[in-house]
């Protein structure tokens, strides 16, 4: 990626960028089953849930553009979930393959571990999504199944990879953190 690449917490001047590389994912890419882009105003509000949850949503920028984008969100809202997130990696298409992914994917994973999170899982769209399935494996991350056909989109049934990795000990001892406030943002 060479010394031009800049790894730093998203904020909501960014939010045209994001908007515009998710747009991509959306229209052209199976990692996200959502089909119609949400608009700036829709992705500066999940910018702000994500960082009103105390959660980390970061950047990387190339010689001054936004090369792609990372972040951790609650896994689901039950109260016994407050110690696992799912993680979301987007990368734009110029970027992609030259190791953004992966640079992004361990800051939030590093930023997840000093929240005191367990559990991050990994949510991915399309099992012949090689690129996001090797990230995850290049990080820890252990395939865990495989939900086939669950989405439908550009004219063929989608499978649902899932992958997880455990941080600060998982399952192995009991949680030292207040773990997720999982209430209303």
């Amino acid at each position: 990626m060479g010394s031009g690449v800049t790894v730093r917490p998203a904020t909501a001047a960014d939010v045209p960028a994001l908007a515009a590389i998710y747009e991509d994912a959306c229209l052209h890419g199976v990692g996200t089953f959502e089909e119609v882009p949400p608009g700036v105003d829709d992705m500066g509000a999940r910018l702000a849930t994500v960082l009103g949850r105390g959660l980390p949503y970061v950047l990387a920028e190339i010689d001054g553009r936004v090369a792609g984008f990372a972040y951790a969100a609650p896994f689901r809202l039950r109260a016994a979930y407050r110690f696992t997130v799912e993680d979301s990696v987007y990368i734009h298409p110029d970027f992609k393959g030259c190791g953004v992914g992966r640079t992004l994917l361990s800051r939030v994973l590093a930023d997840c571990e000093a929240l005191g999170l367990r559990q991050v899982i990994a949510v991915i769209g399309g099992s012949d999504n090689a690129g996001s399935i090797g990230l995850h494996r290049s990080l820890g991350f252990e395939h865990q199944g495989t939900l086939p056909g669950l989405g439908y989109k550009f004219g063929q049934w989608r499978d649902i990879v899932l992958m997880q990795k455990a941080l600060n000990g998982g399952l192995e001892t009991e949680p030292d953190a207040p773990g997720l406030s999982l209430s209303g943002v």
